[in-house]
């Protein structure tokens, strides 16, 4: 099949390169577009970064906009400050407008809706609104829910959210005629909560090579400059980070190490208290950046920093945008995690130490001060040859096109198998 398709694509946090956040969905949907397809992609005007309505002005419900031939669709949602029943609430009316189709009833008719976590009301909603269009429904799972829940915000078993997001995954999974998932060990567990066998494709997260600016050298100067840049979450594990810039301070190093933290999140006003408290002088806080620019305040660093909290929901895989953009600028990358595949190993592009061990962090850092700058820069290029080669989004975008092929092929070939299968491993659960 290489008939022009019409894609709808829903995701509640999707943005273009002038927000600071993921713009997997752009990047994708923009391939599609200069591949002849049609693509419209389905977001929240509220920004979750900032806090604050960016795309609506006062009383608009919703607006259709062309971003690089691109059609974002931004649906109006209620406000919110943190995670409290609030932004539960945004999630919840926002799957409810894409579900009625809200925005949407004078484009034609799409030949596939994909509907996205991390959150699930939003991919409920695009399954909703696939049905009543009566075209195959396509689910991109993110983040497992509501496994995230139990092990990283150890919820039980029986907890009503725990209850209610697993009641939710197995509809998803059901509905579903083909899972994209992000996190490459993945498919046994989806496939264990009701998705069809082999039904499931890893399709990760990976570098906008028309966003980056082109290769270069790290700044030589008398400061060596670590930097963290994404969300300040509780899953990030930022503390140990921070606690590794205290141990460093303490600690003669071959340059002094300057940590920055650009971005934005839930817990960024608590980190900065900690800071302050601990009186750091070598820690500073920025404001988010824009994706257009991100990746030349990228290469202003000698190096980066990750870490992810030390929980069991890794073994399941991850895929983590910052790592990979941090790789294709070409900088060492020190990254504390447990999970397998682990690209900065693989591609010996930087050191690998246990999450959240504010000590390792600190030795593996000031090893790369010991280092030549050559040899730094070695490493880096290790970095970005490895993503290049392996996390292209022009490749994965093509890699994607041919699932949703595949899969309007087979609906307009046998629509009705898909319904007897779902009601067939419904009867058996």
């Amino acid at each position: 099949m290489r008939e022009p398709l019409k894609i709808w694509w829903v995701n509640h946090y999707a943005l273009p390169p002038d927000g600071a956040g993921g713009t997997r969905h752009y990047s994708f949907a923009r391939e599609f577009v200069s591949r002849g397809h049609e693509a419209v992609v389905v977001s929240c005007s509220f920004d979750h970064a900032t806090g604050r309505e960016t795309r609506l002005a006062e009383g608009e419900p919703y607006r259709l906009e062309t971003i690089d031939g691109v059609r974002f669709l931004w649906l109006r949602a209620p406000s919110y400050r943190g995670n409290n029943l609030a932004r539960l609430w945004n999630m919840v009316v926002f799957g409810g407008r894409v579900w009625s189709g809200r925005g949407l009833r004078n484009l034609a008719k799409p030949d596939v809706v994909i509907g996205s976590s991390p959150h699930l009301f939003a991919a409920v909603g695009a399954a909703k609104l696939a049905r009543t269009l009566r075209v195959p429904f396509v689910l991109e799972v993110r983040d497992l829910w509501p496994q995230t829940l139990r092990d990283l915000g150890k919820l039980s078993a029986i907890h009503p959210a725990v209850q209610t997001f697993g009641y939710l995954e197995r509809y998803l999974y059901r509905r579903a005629r083909r899972i994209v998932t992000l996190l490459p060990k993945s498919a046994e567990y989806i496939e264990s909560k009701g998705a069809q066998p082999r039904s499931t494709v890893c399709i990760p997260n990976g570098v906008d090579r028309s966003l980056l600016p082109p290769s270069a050298p790290p700044p030589e100067d008398e400061t060596f400059n670590v930097l963290y840049a994404g969300s300040h979450g509780v899953a990030n594990g930022l503390d140990s980070i921070i606690e590794a810039a205290e141990i460093l301070e303490r600690t003669a190093t071959a340059k002094p190490v300057l940590f920055r933290f650009l971005g934005d999140g839930p817990e960024k006003k608590r980190l900065m208290e900690k800071v302050r408290s601990r009186d750091l002088r070598r820690v500073r806080f920025d404001p988010p950046v824009e994706k257009r620019s991100v990746y030349r305040v990228l290469q202003g660093a000698n190096a980066f920093v990750a870490t992810l909290c030390d929980s069991p929901l890794y073994r399941w895989g991850m895929s983590l945008n910052k790592l990979y953009d941090y790789m294709a600028c070409g900088r060492p990358v020190v990254f504390g995690a447990h999970v397998n595949p682990d690209p900065v190993a693989d591609a010996d592009g930087g050191f690998s130490v246990s999450p959240e061990n504010s000590a390792e962090i600190a030795a593996a850092i000031c090893r790369l001060t010991e280092m030549s700058p050559e040899e730094r820069w070695a490493m880096g290029r290790r970095g970005r040859d490895y993503v290049l080669r392996r996390h292209d989004l022009g490749t994965l975008a093509t890699q994607f096109l041919e699932v949703l092929e595949d899969v309007i092929r087979q609906y307009r070939e046998n629509p009705g198998h898909a319904v007897k299968e779902r009601k067939r491993r419904e009867a058996l659960n």
